[in-house]
């Protein structure tokens, strides 16, 4: 028979070891075996009514992870706000000094860098970044009362400059740009500072990619699939598409289709989640008819033809362009 639910409010929306736990008289080993909680890792717990996403599995990693290691990459970002960067079964990425291992865990993405350019108690040490380049815990682990000695909160995370420059050295283009549009798009770092942060890290490996990436972002992406739909055709060698391009037309009314070329009057509208199964998304007709009025050429993308049926949708755009004077 499972054990009956037993929620100590000690451990109340917590996250913590459960050797803690049980040595501190809260929780039985029986006890936590129930529908209470969820085992996250090895001797890792954490209030069942936790929201399992990627945050949670952050504050999992960091209990059993040295005071010194930062969360950075696409974790980082997630944990400032971009809720497409990570997911709960992903990988949590730290950074860590090359002075200190950590053994093999599942989940569990450790980066060494250094040597650290802060004292090796500072959270900045880990990263071998300048303080301003961390950023701390965000506060308590349920935002009303202070976690436990063994409990985990928020970790210290990268800046998100420096998240972005992380994610875009770690992981493949497509996934990367869309982190850092949606970190540009979301006020969360400019491209003044992204390009600050590609210098500073120039000499670093991976500084070349970095920068290939950042210029490869734009803040006007509306979606983490307008951003991959966007680099695919780059990558594919289009000319690169202006993201919202203003179109005015004779009535005074501005439309803002989402990828354009200009100079060949080639609109690319992508309809997003909603229509992946369909061939002819119903966007907007008003719309539609208004820029095919003043001249554009309007084609369509679905989530379909992105991820299952590129090729042939980068014959049409290519062919599109072409008709309208586009020569490679």
């Amino acid at each position: 028979m499972p054990p009956s639910p037993h929620r100590p409010s000690a451990l109340a929306w917590q996250v913590f070891r459960g050797s803690d736990a049980v040595r501190r008289g809260l929780v039985t080993e029986h006890q936590l075996r129930s529908s209470a909680w969820i085992r996250l890792r090895h001797d890792v717990y954490a209030d069942a009514r936790l929201d399992r996403d990627h945050a949670l599995a952050c504050r999992a990693a960091a209990l059993r992870l040295p005071p010194e290691a930062v969360v950075a990459g696409p974790s980082a970002a997630y944990l400032h706000g971009v809720a497409h960067a990570a997911t709960f079964t992903d990988d949590v990425h730290v950074l860590l000094p090359r002075t200190i291992r950590v053994g093999p865990q599942r989940g569990l993405r450790a980066h060494s860098v250094g040597p650290a350019t802060t004292p090796p108690t500072a959270p900045a040490a880990a990263a071998g970044r300048p303080p301003d380049q961390v950023q701390p815990s965000a506060g308590p682990a349920d935002g009303t009362t202070p976690a436990l000695p063994m409990t985990a909160g928020p970790p210290p995370r990268t800046a998100p400059a420096a998240a972005a420059w992380e994610s875009a050295v770690w992981l493949e283009p497509l996934r990367a740009v869309g982190i850092v549009d949606a970190l540009l798009r979301q006020g969360l770092t400019s491209r003044d500072a992204l390009a600050e942060t590609a210098d500073r890290n120039a000499d670093r490996p991976g500084g070349r990619r970095a920068r290939w990436v950042f210029g490869l972002a734009d803040p006007e992406a509306g979606s983490p699939a307008e951003s991959q739909l966007r680099v695919r055709l780059v990558l594919a060698g289009l000319p690169r598409p202006v993201t919202r391009h203003p179109v005015r037309l004779a009535s005074g009314v501005v439309l803002h289709p989402q990828l354009a070329w200009p100079r060949h009057r080639v609109a690319l509208e992508y309809a997003g989640r909603r229509h992946a199964g369909t061939d002819h998304p119903q966007l907007d007709r008003h719309r539609f008819d208004q820029l095919v009025g003043a001249g554009w050429l309007v084609l369509h993308a679905t989530g379909r033809r992105l991820h299952q049926e590129f090729p042939a949708l980068l014959v049409e755009v290519r062919a599109a362009l072409a008709a309208r004077g586009w020569r490679h």
